[in-house]
């Protein structure tokens, strides 16, 4: 310190008119760390100064010229970065809150779907015993479980279904038990080819009498039919109610074509079911009659 000041003193430079010279001088006996914190301070007063003088606004413009764009896309780039990000979380919130309301709109159909089952369920039942009285049948119902060439319910013997008992849907004739067991038991359907029933057709013009045959797939057959009887398109065909369990005035289809020729004694008519077997649901089983 002593010999930065001794310079001062043999020279003829003044203090206040070379401040730098006197900075220079003082900082060649600070230590090194000291001489970098006093030259960052010192530079930085500079700068200050020069900014407040207005030194540095050529500069400044000329940086900003370049700087401003890029700040300007950076923060563009920010925005989008952002905004696509939000998309994203939204995206996926949507697609959650989809899921959600699909599974609720599928327990919905199901719920809604089981109700209307449950309806026409009832429904049947109702017409059912309306159509057969109940003071003369005694009706039993019993779910379809199965269908292939015979119709498997889920009734059997310990509901006290037999065989041979009576099956209808409404008042309309299904087939017969052939097969039981302890909890499901087999329909013989009127139009598998084992089944023979007498019957009758009814129009304005009087009955014609036969034997409805059945016929592999949903087609019957009404045999026997003698030529002078009047039978035509249209008419229903019912049971005649001769064969023991078979009540009589169950409904068996409608004619759907006539067929005869004029040197035979019998004439034909094909038959057609009101009912689909593979559309039922709910049959009922005629205990007694």
């Amino acid at each position: 310190m002593k010999y930065s000041f001794l310079l001062f003193e043999k020279s003829n430079y003044s203090y206040t008119k070379f401040p730098l010279i006197w900075y220079i001088s003082f900082v060649k006996v600070l230590p090194s760390d000291l001489k970098t914190f006093s030259f960052l301070v010192f530079f930085s007063l500079l700068i200050f100064l020069f900014d407040i003088l207005g030194f540095l606004n050529f500069p400044k413009t000329v940086i900003q010229t370049f700087t401003v764009p890029i700040q300007y896309g950076l923060y563009q780039g920010g925005k989008t970065i952002g905004n696509q990000f939000e998309f994203i979380v939204n995206a996926r919130t949507a697609v959650k809150e989809n899921k959600a309301l699909k599974i609720q709109m599928g327990e919905l159909l199901v719920e809604n779907s089981n109700l209307k089952k449950d309806m026409e369920n009832d429904q049947i039942l109702l017409s059912t015993y309306n159509k057969l009285n109940p003071k003369t049948f005694d009706l039993a119902p019993a779910r379809v479980i199965g269908i292939s060439r015979f119709l498997t319910i889920d009734q059997g013997s310990n509901n006290g279904i037999a065989l041979g008992q009576v099956v209808v849907f409404k008042d309309n004739f299904v087939g017969t038990v052939r097969l039981v067991s302890p909890k499901s038991s087999q329909v013989l359907l009127s139009e598998d080819p084992d089944s023979k029933i007498a019957v009758f057709s009814q129009n304005d013009e009087g009955r014609a009498r036969g034997i409805l045959l059945g016929q592999f797939g949903s087609k019957l057959l009404m045999d026997k039919i003698l030529h002078e009887e009047n039978i035509k398109v249209g008419d229903l065909v019912y049971s005649d109610g001769t064969e023991g369990k078979i009540p009589k005035g169950l409904l068996m289809g409608k004619v759907t074509k006539v067929l005869e020729k004029p040197n035979e004694i019998f004439k034909q008519a094909e038959v057609e079911p009101i009912f689909e077997s593979q559309n039922l649901d709910v049959v009922f089983t005629i205990k007694e009659t």
